[in-house]
């Protein structure tokens, strides 16, 4: 008898996750037709519901991330891609993963997150030609910011240099000036 009933329970159990799995699906397929449709805070909304029900969802908060960045919301959709991270690399859509995520760094100005997450990109999918466009730019863009901030520091090195050559003549003249006024004191003194 227990043994039925423990049977039971379990049967129910399943039964019930796969209701809520359903839901989940039918939630996030009603956003991906708001998405296709352009109608991205009715898709944002969906994709709320399926991630309310299941929050680890990996199609609800990957579809949820490219809603969000549509809507040039990049900090929410780095958010949600960062969830689904450790899911994300030996998911079969992993390299649209990288893409999505280097699309986002771009959107940030964070450079060398894009160019890492355009190579993981390239590494799942060597043939895409716009992840390799992509990570070209990232790389410029790397380099320029790179290049500026080099140019920005060696600035403020030789503005220090001035400023302390600068304290230094002043430091001198003053030393100077002490020992004019001594020998002029001596002078007095003397006669």
């Amino acid at each position: 008898m227990n043994r039925l009933l423990y049977i039971f329970v379990f049967l129910m159990a399943v039964a019930l996750a796969d209701v809520s799995a359903q839901v989940d699906k039918r939630d996030v397929r009603r956003g991906n037709r708001d998405f296709r449709k352009e109608n991205f805070k009715e898709a944002e909304l969906d994709y709320f519901r399926a991630l309310v029900k299941d929050s680890l969802s990996f199609a609800a908060n990957y579809n949820m991330a490219n809603t969000l960045y549509r809507q040039e919301n990049y900090d929410q959709a780095l958010k949600h891609l960062e969830k689904i991270a450790d899911m994300a690399a030996d998911s079969p859509a992993a390299a649209d993963y990288y893409y999505n995520l280097g699309n986002v760094a771009m959107a940030k100005e964070d450079y060398q997150k894009a160019v890492d997450a355009y190579k993981q990109s390239l590494l799942r999918n060597p043939a895409d030609l716009e992840a390799k466009e992509n990570y070209i730019y990232a790389k410029e863009k790397l380099k320029q910011q790179q290049d500026q901030q080099n140019q920005q520091n060696d600035q403020q090195n030789q503005q220090n240099d001035q400023d302390q050559n600068q304290n230094q003549n002043k430091d001198q003249q003053d030393q100077n000036k002490d020992q004019q006024d001594q020998n002029k004191n001596d002078q007095d003194q003397q006669q």
